[in-house]
């Protein structure tokens, strides 16, 4: 029998895309597809967003799968638009669902759009990388103008792939005004701004980013935005995430709309830790 889900508040439905097989994580695809499965079955399964997997890997899924899965997947195409279009067609003979998909813009950003506007995907809610250069304003533009969704790199495995709390700041307000929903990836390893204890990368908080966004649709500027995603004491922020109300915190999702972790239970124990959401049963070890 499936556990009860707890009661979970507006800001945390679906905020967790279950990113198990990148990096840091490198959880092998069987191990996450069995791990993913457990958390959509789970007392705590409203928190879990979809599988995220690059588009080679649906060439290795069909053994992992059951019948009755009917996975949700948000696939990767690190190489541009041109990688999805066999991942559409594996999926078409699998037991699952491409409901996302996150586009890089390898090049010319003309291009990159062109190719896009002429790939079908009708079910799936298109989200592109933004590149961190002199691309963005181009790619934003461009997406606001096909109604599609950011994503922003937070992090990564080296400390030049976590941008400044200013450069972030920019990337929020800038999609804000736009009226772009956008998702986050990579480096936001707790709820909390933190320092890295191993290797020194100043990581975002995704609790840090959901109070930025709020700022940035109350029309706060770049600086507010840079300082609310700098602050790192817990309590206080937990304690503001808690006073968005259910109204509030719902606007802001539907502007921050989820973030990819290589682990669900570590969010989830650190939420739980805050008070922000009701502790669930024991969860299976990831």
């Amino acid at each position: 029998m499936t556990p009860a889900s707890p009661a979970l508040p507006a800001f945390a439905h679906g905020l967790c895309d279950d990113a198990a097989v990148f990096p840091p994580g490198l959880a092998p695809l069987p191990d996450a597809v069995s791990r993913h499965r457990g958390h959509r079955s789970a007392a705590y399964r409203d928190l879990v967003g979809p599988l995220v997997l690059a588009a080679p890997a649906l060439d290795e899924l069909g053994p992992l799968l059951r019948p009755d899965d009917e996975l949700a997947l948000a696939v990767t195409a690190p190489a541009g638009p041109d990688q999805l279009a066999g991942a559409v067609e594996a999926a078409a003979a699998l037991p699952v669902r491409i409901v996302a998909t996150e586009i890089a813009v390898p090049g010319d950003v003309g291009e990159f759009f062109a190719e896009l506007d002429a790939l079908d995907l009708p079910d799936a809610t298109i989200h592109v990388e933004v590149p961190r250069d002199e691309r963005r304003p181009a790619v934003l533009a461009g997406l606001a103008e096909r109604g599609l969704r950011a994503k922003f790199r937070t992090g990564g495995v080296r400390a030049e792939l976590h941008p400044r709390e200013a450069e972030l700041a920019a990337a929020v307000v800038a999609a804000v005004r736009a009226d772009i929903a956008f998702k986050a990836t990579a480096g936001l390893h707790h709820a909390i701004r933190n320092t890295d204890p191993e290797t020194g990368f100043e990581q975002h908080g995704f609790l840090n980013l959901l109070l930025a966004t709020d700022a940035a649709l109350q029309g706060s500027d770049e600086s507010v935005v840079a300082g609310l995603l700098a602050r790192r004491d817990g309590a206080a922020i937990a304690a503001a995430v808690r006073d968005l109300g259910a109204e509030r915190a719902s606007t802001v999702r539907r502007s921050f709309v989820s973030f990819g972790t290589c682990s669900i239970l570590e969010p989830l124990a650190e939420l739980v830790e805050l008070d922000l959401i009701p502790a669930a049963p024991a969860a299976a070890k990831e």
